[in-house]
């Protein structure tokens, strides 16, 4: 049957189309991915984090036991598979943090003392696409490995402020901060018991869900998104009111951090997150431009993931924000630097010139020079057409008369009150010099 469906599949010849909800990223968006991509590369460097990349497949029991099996994510939005050649249980990975924490354990990263690591790369959920919100989406975060203390957590916390001033965020007030501690396992315990006895009492009003999940992981009702339950969610027993001394400690000393800072933010009670490896310090920077889609960045710490995952018991702190959504509100707001064009383009009126044209190019190009060459002849006219076209300051004009001279004419496209002037072709780096564009 199985070979049937490959003949099947073979002899059609219809035009294929990307799988729904993931997306290609062509030109010129890309190029706005890139710029971005650019500035998170940027900070991390400066804040001493260092790049890591994962697999994008990983064990299904990796996120199963990483996440929690009574969460959305595991329950409904996993791609989830077994390979056809051993039988293996494996899953296209829904987030990033688990993974980084499997290879810090694998490959005992943390033998020498603690680690601050960065990655960027693709992450798949299967739910419904929308804007802003994709089965393949793209996501960039860090992680500060085997470090206890609120300084980390408040250092990736003006992290992402960095990113976001440096965005034009901050002061457009366009983002902000919603800040909680769901304290560790043994108040959370209580908490659960009286998020219990709460929800007991008013088991008409819950919904399926939160009827599937009273009893096995009443936390996440409190991340509920049914309006009709917000009432119910609103007056049900708060986790702050549950934490003990050191708990209550380490999150005002967070928050001291952040004040000192001059950091705005709210406390929200109710803030959760959707994963169950989470404890003390939970964020979420926000934003009211993009409708219901709000949360751009999310994180917070996880001390228990390095045990769940069969490693020594290790503190952990981390955030991740969605690509997708970033790049979503800077075009929202109209935040994006022009598009990048090429500082010359290069006109070569005849064939016979594309040698001496291309060796110019290409000297002019290893100087740092952004140059397009004209690629399929055509006419002079045509030619300036696309030279204009392309964005470029500069037309390189390798006519006869200029090669025959040893030069090449050089015309400036954005100003029609510069003379035309010629350069030598012998001294493309004494000239070179004129025609770098300073990038954005």
């Amino acid at each position: 049957m199985a070979d049937n469906k490959l003949l099947s599949v073979k002899a059609d010849r219809s035009p294929l189309v990307a799988v729904k909800g993931m997306n290609d990223l062509l030109p010129p968006d890309s190029a706005r991915w890139e710029w971005l991509e650019d500035k998170v590369r940027a900070l991390m460097a400066r804040y001493g984090y260092a790049n890591v990349r994962t697999p994008i497949v990983e064990p299904t029991a990796l996120f199963v036991r990483g996440l929690g099996e009574v969460t959305d994510i595991v329950e409904k939005e996993m791609y989830s598979f077994e390979d056809a050649m051993n039988s293996d249980q494996l899953t296209l990975r829904p987030e990033n943090t688990a993974g980084v924490v499997r290879a810090a354990v694998e490959h005992s990263m943390l033998y020498e003392g603690g680690k601050r690591l960065w990655y960027l790369g693709a992450q798949f959920r299967h739910e419904r696409p929308q804007k802003g919100r994709y089965r393949q989406f793209h996501q960039f975060g860090a992680e500060a490995l085997g470090f206890a203390g609120p300084d980390v957590d408040a250092e990736l916390i003006l992290m992402c402020r960095a990113l976001w001033r440096e965005l034009g965020l901050v002061e457009r007030r366009d983002v902000r901060l919603e800040l909680n501690s769901l304290g560790q396992p043994a108040e959370r315990e209580k908490h659960r018991a009286a998020l219990i006895a709460h929800f007991e009492v008013n088991a008409e009003a819950l919904d399926d869900d939160a009827r599937r999940r009273l009893y096995s992981n009443p936390l996440r009702i409190l991340d509920s998104k049914n309006p009709a339950m917000k009432a119910l969610v609103d007056a049900a027993p708060r986790l702050l009111d549950f934490l003990g001394a050191e708990s209550m400690a380490h999150f005002d000393a967070v928050r001291a951090v952040l004040d000192a800072a001059g950091l705005a933010y709210s406390v929200n009670p109710r803030l959760v997150r959707g994963m169950d490896y989470y404890n003390l310090t939970v964020f979420e920077w926000m934003t009211d431009r993009l409708g219901a889609q709000g949360t751009i960045c999310g994180g917070g710490r996880y001390d228990g993931l390095f045990a769940q995952l069969g490693g020594k018991p290790t503190p952990a702190v981390g955030f991740a924000a969605g690509l997708e959504r970033v790049v979503l509100l800077l075009d929202e707001l109209g935040l994006f630097p022009a598009p990048a064009a090429p500082a010359a383009y290069a006109i070569v009126p005849k064939v016979t010139a594309l040698p001496q044209a291309m060796v110019v190019v290409e000297a002019l190009r290893a100087a740092g020079v952004a140059v397009l060459l004209n690629a399929g002849g055509g006419s002079m006219k045509s030619q300036f057409k696309r030279a204009d076209a392309s964005g470029a300051a500069h037309a390189l004009i390798f006519g006869d008369d200029e090669l025959a001279r040893g030069e090449v004419a050089l015309k400036a496209l954005r100003d029609p009150q510069a003379a035309q002037v010629t350069r030598r072709l012998a001294d493309v780096a004494a000239w070179a010099c004129e025609l770098r564009i300073p990038q954005p």
